[in-house]
């Protein structure tokens, strides 16, 4: 397109107008008709009016503009997935996805090769990295099969874009089954990505490859869910629960087996059961159990039996470690009411991993919240400790009370909490138990439930419990290692809100603590072989609220040792704590260890060397950083799978504190093939995006034709002035013309 336009001096034509009247207005001033000829005045007059136009012409600018549509250079991108999903055989027409993208590129190749005349491709596999691919007459370069064994969609998108940082992209073309399966720092989010490619107005096209629903065609059995107590008392039954999902197996019989480590590397079968499948993709509970027999850390496994014509069996099975306890402590924990108090006694006492709580709460209205077991819970040596909470006594049937008085004469420990319906308010006074507690009841004192509250059977709050002369010396309440310190952190605690009114003391029973001088809050007696204590409050639990934790663990702990006669164990202990006991390939292993003295209390100057054994059997040492009152490591690279262990020992001013031992496994694991679900939407969603568009397999052709042939978004006008006023042939004829018109006005005689 071209056109002529004048750009007049300061865009004013008035001021063009008024230079010229002035100029023309020179041209009168020319000799008179008597000093000069009539043809000399006219050439004369010509010249100047000549100069004149001229400089009326420059002052115009006169412009001839050019107006040209130019195409921009620009990148296409072409990614496609060559992970080990795409060998799943659910694409079009039966093949496997891999075969339907190199089918779909292949079809395309004439349009890529057109479309490379034009403008730059650049084309890349990618699994866990990306690969260049090289394009011959059209023909992209692809491996026979998918091997990778990553599928790192964010990560791709991202190191394309910073390869063709800098350049103009036409768009990216993304070919995939659309599940992202990568560990870290492969794993970016794909989303991320897509914002940076909305963001450089780049569009991103995506071919869903595959169905959503997973396996598809292919049979597969997968242990999904592995289900099991971190630690078990010896000789204690170990329930395992999971879940199997089963592709491709309707009105098939799977057996489902539990495998328990009896000895070093050796495992062997301890409980079965048979799924029976009656749907396609179906997932199946199943609950096995066992009673380990021996102490120790020990590895389980859930396996499903392989089954012929399976792809995947690395998903066949699952494994974890628990930690069977010998010298552990059984406390059975009985509650009639929902309380606050219940749930922060069980939270401390859990922390402890040489203290097993079974909790069950009892409601008397209510049949069906009795085990089936209850009263075999009470015969001598099934628990250590019995701990009863607001529970009234109608709540037992039979000989259950009698056989707990009885379990308590031959060494078992028990302790009762005040509440509505504790000791003579809950009816105790007419139970075996009246003589097993240390405090005195009488049958007036009952609490009948469903009536108001009688007043004159408690105390109210606020009140502070505080040690006697003889508890701050007690084991149960050394809060700190001197009398002095001790007395002060219990000054430091917080009041609490009620409790128990006890009518008297039993007989050889010791009042520990007190609010005031006259309120016994916690009494300790002798039963038997058996110890009992009595606590006329409920509401410890402020303490931790108010940020006294550690004394509450630790009063909690030394109660429950004390109840069980341990209170004399040997000082030393050492623990390692994994976090769980299954982790994923290169994922990071954090871990805590520590020493404590008898009454729980961390032995602050011990020093510890860890190492880690990896599952070759080879060793590596592991540094430890202090982290509140223990110690802190990780392992890092757990790129094998198997059996790991964390090792740790302990010294104390030259001494030996001990050792511990904590495994854990990692476990194989085919990131591609576990679960090779395709996710169509999740393409969908990021081509969306990015202002892009999902396509089916089939129209990569036509997507490739189209980018190659609709381009206006990359043509830009360009503009081309070619100006005349300020050329200089322009610059010599007005000279020249000027120069003329003097040399004639000289020769004439005029100057």
């Amino acid at each position: 397109m071209t056109r002529f336009s004048f750009y007049p001096v300061c865009n004013s034509y008035l001021l063009v107008v008024a230079a010229a009247l002035v100029l023309l207005g020179l041209l009168l001033l020319v000799p008179g008709r008597g000093q000069i000829g009539r043809k000399r005045l006219a050439v004369l007059c010509t010249l100047r009016i000549g100069v004149v136009v001229l400089i009326i012409l420059a002052m115009l600018r006169p412009t001839l503009v050019y107006t040209e549509r130019n195409r921009q250079s620009a990148t296409l991108i072409v990614l496609t997935d060559q992970s080990r999903s795409m060998s799943v055989p659910d694409a079009v027409a039966g093949r496997t996805r891999w075969e339907s993208l190199r089918h779909a590129v292949a079809a395309a190749g004439e349009a890529f090769d057109n479309l490379a005349e034009q403008f730059e491709l650049k084309v890349y596999t990618f699994d866990s990295q990306i690969h260049p691919t090289r394009l011959d007459g059209g023909k992209i370069q692809l491996p026979e099969q998918p091997e990778g064994r990553q599928t790192a969609i964010g990560f791709a998108l991202e190191e394309v874009l910073r390869r063709q940082a800098g350049k103009r992209l036409l768009g990216v073309i993304l070919l995939s089954d659309g599940a992202q399966r990568a560990y870290a720092p492969r794993d970016l989010p794909p989303q991320t990505a897509a914002g940076r490619l909305k963001h450089l107005g780049c569009p991103l096209f995506t071919f869903p490859i595959g169905q959503s629903r997973g396996l598809g065609q292919a049979k597969d059995v997968a242990v999904k869910e592995l289900l099991a107590a971190r630690g078990v008392f010896v000789k204690n039954n170990l329930t395992v629960a999971g879940q199997v999902r089963v592709d491709g197996f309707v009105n098939r019989e799977i057996p489902v087996r539990m495998l328990f480590e009896t000895s070093p590397g050796k495992m062997e079968q301890v409980d079965q059961q048979t799924l029976s499948v009656t749907a396609d993709d179906q997932l199946l509970p199943i609950s096995l159990s066992y009673a380990p027999q021996t102490p120790g850390q020990y590895k389980l496994t859930l396996e499903a039996v392989e089954q012929p014509g399976e792809l995947v069996t690395t998903n066949n099975s699952l494994s974890t470690f628990v930690e069977v306890l010998g010298g552990g402590l059984n406390v059975l924990y009985l509650e009639g009411a929902l309380r606050v108090e219940q749930k922060f006694i069980r939270r401390e006492l859990d922390a402890s991993p040489d203290i097993h709580v079974d909790y069950i709460r009892l409601d008397p209205a209510r049949p069906e919240t009795r085990p089936g077991d209850f009263a075999e819970r009470f015969k001598p040596g099934r628990y250590e400790v019995y701990i009863l909470g607001d529970l009234d006594s109608t709540a037992f049937s039979g000989d259950e009370l009698k056989n707990l008085a009885e379990a308590v004469n031959r060494g078992a420990g028990l302790m009762m909490l005040g509440g509505f319906h504790s000791f003579g308010p809950g009816g105790y006074a007419a139970t075996p138990l009246a003589d097993v507690l240390p405090v005195e009841m009488n049958r007036f004192e009952r609490q009948p439930p469903g009536e108001p509250i009688r007043k004159d059977l408690h105390h109210d709050g606020p009140l502070s419990m505080r040690p006697t002369q003889f508890g701050l010396m007690h084991f149960a309440l050394m809060l700190a290692g001197s009398r002095e310190e001790n007395l002060a952190m219990w000054s430091a605690l917080p009041p609490l809100e009620g409790a128990n009114r006890f009518r008297g003391i039993s007989p050889g029973a010791i009042v520990l603590a007190t609010a005031g001088s006259n309120v016994p809050l916690l009494v300790a007696g002798n039963y038997g072989n058996g110890r009992v204590m009595a606590l006329a409050v409920d509401s410890t639990w402020r303490w931790p609220m108010r940020g006294h934790e550690s004394a509450h663990k630790r009063f909690w702990r030394q109660v429950i040792l004390w109840l069980a006669r341990k209170d004399q164990s040997a000082e030393g202990a050492v623990w390692v704590h994994v976090p769980k006991r299954r982790f994923a390939p290169m994922e990071r292993v954090e871990f805590t260890t520590g020493a404590r003295s008898a009454d729980g209390t961390p032995v602050a100057d011990a020093q510890y060397k860890a190492e880690a054994v990896l599952p070759d059997g080879t060793r590596r040492p592991l540094r430890l950083a202090l982290q509140g009152d223990r110690m802190a490591g990780s392992l890092r690279n757990t790129h094998s799978a198997g059996d790991y262990a964390i090792e740790v020992t302990a010294t104390r001013n030259g001494e030996a504190l001990g050792s511990a031992r904590a495994r854990f496994l990692v476990f194989q694991q085919d990131l591609e093939l576990d679960n090779a679900a395709a996710d169509t939407a999740s393409l969908e969603g990021l081509a969306a995006m990015t202002g892009g568009e999902s396509f089916a397999a089939e129209r990569l052709e036509e997507l490739v034709n189209q980018l190659a042939t609709q381009t206006e978004h990359l043509e830009i006008e360009q503009e081309t002035k070619q100006t005349f006023y300020d050329t200089w042939p322009l610059f010599l004829l007005v000279v020249g013309l000027l120069g003329v018109e003097w040399f004639l006005r000289k020769r004439w005689g005029l100057v």
